[in-house]
């Protein structure tokens, strides 16, 4: 027994131990294979070409290495010694080999046809890589002069990688040519597909990393090609790079064989052209890549013939190659090229161990680097010849990446303002104004969402343009201004790819489902920081959410629809770049939509109700009241909210309805009461002084909540949010805060403020618990004034009990 189990256990560990392991054969039928493109390569390129592709990746490969590795000697001009080496080696080099490879050849392309190219890496863990080509290109130069195409700007590359000061280990806003960051997995297919919308002369290479290919967003993002209209976009070259391990397993596509990967990706509607020839791969790799070329070319120039071709299949390239090839080959009898242990560092120990600093030292001369540049460090002719001598085809110059932001013409919202005194939806009014700029802006404004656009009552934005899925007959090549798609990470990394090539999008969302893809919008705020610390890179258009559907107005879906908490997420990014507007009208939200979409190098969110809801502000008064972002109400209050005994505070719809509610109540149930009733627009002015670029100063805040009266905050979101942001303001004894404190079902609208403590009543009670402190007058009521509140609402739910509905009424707009 013990002797089987050993024996199997033995077995098993061989196994993953070999180098490049075949995937088992599948159970597919071999007429599979016929899906598969066939290209005739052998002596497909010159040997010029040959020699300049092998070279320029030698070099690439040599730099990658050094960076990981060496802080001294980075040429190798004498005997490396131990003390060469960097005290702490970071950095991953399995995907670096592969990664130069597809830039070499990306460069061959763009020589031989002048094209306009732009490089997106999902394994952005491979920076390495991308540094050794921009340096080769002279990119590096061109935006960091400490780093020129010469001896000293490539040792200085090799020390800084990964060193205090220098670049990080992830491509990275600093990384010239980038749009991707790539540290969490799953964005890069859609973000290029979102760089080459209204692009049409624009080409990305898209590499995905074969773990990458395993996250969700990656796999809806496969669809992307479906959403792009040939006749008004580029096109992506989308290339997996199936090298057959991750971290410390194996991949799917490193497990699947050529027929699975085929009859997969030809169900997504791609050519499969499946590239693994080492012996031949340069040959192998360029005929693919001017296959894919000719093959975009034929499908673009039929749509724009006004010949469009239906459900058009586009290249794709499944590249196979050993993790960390060119790198070492094994370590005390386990592989390291072609297994998982060339993922980050293979020679961990090279500073202290001297097998492994052996084996680094012949790995490094391998290369042969001094033959791979010239006396004064600069590259070799041969491998200069792949560089494009026009600065802005090279890809770490392409000016969309830095430098291609295009405002948009807007127009005046304030004739399609609503009415003070009548009702209208705020969603009804910003699809009003999204229509106007559509037509105004026929290339370089998009909305991204996920098949809520109808739902979420923004469909006025149809009365001119349509939807932009190349797959429905209805809406084929009708150049639409909307992409749909039940993937809020597609929608993401759309909108990412579009803004950081310089267009702009809107990104409308029910509340409770924008959560999915917060993590992605937090790592677009990283890049958008690094970026502003730049000096090269230029202003790019913030991204606009319009969050709606809001828990406030989701009570027939239920409590999995009923969650705010994405402001959060939007709170804690940087007080520089994020926005946070909870526009109380649809004035308000006009007011507001207007000023997002042209504002630059934030992360705006937009909190709103598609119900209809009271229009309290005239179109100059909802401008005056998002310009200072907050003011008394005075309609509301008592005596123009003078000398108030307490403040009550609106953030939100139907939360400052309910205050509003609140003070019409008190003032009929206690007329001795006296209430300021204020409204926050711009949920930001709350933070202390200086700890947000629209913090109120302390003065300034008084004056809106005095210096000593309670305050009671009725606030859209969790009240902890509310919370953290008044931390730091003085005498904050006097305030409480309500807001969704995750009770819900499928209830009535104001049972859902009932059941949260949101409701006139509520807000009452805590008007009167306050006011009691400083005024005799409510003192001597209070309790009774309490209780016939809180009867209120006991009586209030037992009738939606009986009846299924709420008391009508109860949602007229209030009479002072």
């Amino acid at each position: 027994m013990s002797t089987t189990t050993t024996t199997t256990t033995s077995s098993v560990l061989h196994l993953k131990e070999l180098a490049n392991p075949p995937p088992d054969p599948s159970l597919l039928p071999d007429y599979v294979q016929d899906l598969g493109v066939k290209i005739n390569f052998k002596d497909y390129l010159s040997s010029e070409e040959r020699c300049a592709l092998v070279k320029f990746q030698q070099l690439a490969d040599y730099i990658a290495a050094s960076m990981i590795f060496l802080k001294s000697d980075a040429l190798l001009e004498r005997e490396l010694s131990q003390d060469d080496i960097k005290f702490r080696l970071l950095g991953h080099w399995g995907t670096c080999p592969g990664l130069t490879l597809i830039y070499a050849h990306c460069n061959r392309l763009i020589v031989k046809h002048n094209l306009n190219m732009i490089y997106v890496v999902g394994p952005g863990h491979g920076a390495p890589a991308i540094l050794a080509d921009l340096w080769i290109e002279d990119s590096l130069n061109a935006f960091l002069p400490e780093y020129p195409r010469s001896k000293k700007g490539l040792e200085k590359l090799i020390k800084s990688f990964s060193w205090p000061g220098g670049f990080p280990s992830h491509v990275n806003a600093e990384v010239p040519g980038s749009i991707h960051e790539g540290g969490e997995l799953g964005y890069s297919l859609a973000v290029a597909y979102g760089a080459i919308m209204d692009k049409p002369d624009l080409i990305v290479t898209c590499v995905v990393g074969d773990g990458e290919s395993e996250s969700g967003p990656l796999a809806a993002a496969w669809n992307s090609h479906k959403f792009i209209d040939p006749a008004e976009s580029g096109a992506v070259i989308p290339i997996l790079h199936a090298n057959g391990f991750k971290i410390s397993e194996r991949t799917i596509p490193g497990t699947d064989d050529d027929k699975e990967l085929i009859a997969l990706f030809s169900g997504y509607g791609y050519q499969v052209r499946i590239v693994e020839d080492l012996k031949d791969m340069d040959d192998d790799l360029a005929a693919s890549m001017d296959w894919a070329l000719d093959e975009i070319k034929k499908i673009q120039t039929a749509a724009r013939s006004g010949k469009p071709i239906a459900k058009p299949r586009w290249p794709m390239i499944v590249l196979r190659t050993p993790k960390g090839f060119s790198g070492p080959k094994s370590l005390n009898g386990e592989p390291i090229e072609g297994s998982f242990h060339s993922h980050q560092v293979p020679l961990p120990e090279a500073k202290t161990n001297p097998k492994q600093f052996r084996l680094l030292k012949e790995w490094l001369l391998s290369y042969g680097v001094d033959k791979l540049l010239t006396p004064d460090g600069q590259p070799i002719p041969e491998i200069l010849s792949l560089v494009p001598k026009e600065r802005t085809k090279r890809m770490g110059q392409v000016r969309e990446t830095f430098n291609g932001y295009e405002p948009l013409v807007l127009p005046n919202w304030k004739p399609i303002a609503k009415e003070k005194g009548s009702q209208y939806s705020a969603m009804k009014a910003v699809g009003e104004y999204l229509d106007a700029v559509l037509v105004k802006n026929p290339k370089n404004v998009r909305i991204f969402s996920p098949d809520e656009l109808v739902s979420n009552k923004l469909d006025a934005v149809f009365n001119h343009t349509n939807r932009d899925f190349q797959w429905d007959p209805l809406t084929r090549a009708k150049g639409g201004r909307v992409t749909e798609i039940l993937s809020e990470h597609c929608c993401q990394g759309w909108m990412q790819g579009y803004t950081l090539t310089g267009r702009v999008g809107v990104f409308p969302s029910y509340e409770s489902f924008l959560g999915i893809i917060a993590t992605m919008m937090v790592q677009y705020a990283k890049f958008m920081k690094m970026a502003k610390g730049t000096k090269w890179r230029r202003d790019i258009a913030s991204l606009n959410y319009i969050e709606t559907s809001t828990w406030t107005r989701q009570e027939h879906n239920g409590f999995s629809h009923q969650n705010p908490a994405f402001i959060g997420t939007v709170i804690k990014v940087k007080a520089e770049t994020a926005r946070i507007y909870l526009p109380p009208d649809a004035n308000c939200f006009l007011s507001t939509v207007q000023h997002c979409l042209r504002s630059k190098n934030y992360v705006n969110l937009m909190v709103g109700s598609k119900a209809p809801t009271p229009v309290y502000l005239t179109a100059e008064e909802a401008e005056a009241h998002c310009v200072a972002g907050a003011s008394v109400w005075r309609f509301a209050s008592t005596d123009d909210g003078l000398d108030p005994d307490v403040v009550l505070v609106g953030i939100g719809v139907e939360l400052t309805f309910e205050v509003i509610a609140a003070a019409a109540l008190l003032k009929k149930k206690a007329p001795h009461l006296r209430v300021r009733v204020v409204n926050v627009t711009d949920l930001m002015i709350l933070q202390p002084d200086r700890a947000h670029p629209h913090a109120l100063s302390d003065e300034g805040f008084a004056s809106l909540f005095t210096d000593d009266k309670p305050i009671h905050f009725n606030y859209h979101g969790y009240p902890t949010e509310l919370k953290g942001l008044l931390f730091g303001r003085p005498n904050l004894d006097r305030v409480t805060i309500a807001g969704y404190d995750e009770e819900g079902t499928t209830t009535t609208p104001l049972s859902m403020m009932v059941l949260n403590k949101t409701d006139r009543w509520s807000v009452a009670v805590r008007a009167i618990e306050g006011a009691a402190r400083c005024n005799p007058h409510v003192q001597i009521q209070s309790h009774l004034l309490i209780s016939e509140f809180e009867h209120a609402r006991c009586k209030h739910q037992d009738y939606v009990f009986e009846h299924g509905k709420d008391p009508e009424g109860l949602f007229d707009t209030p009479k002072f």
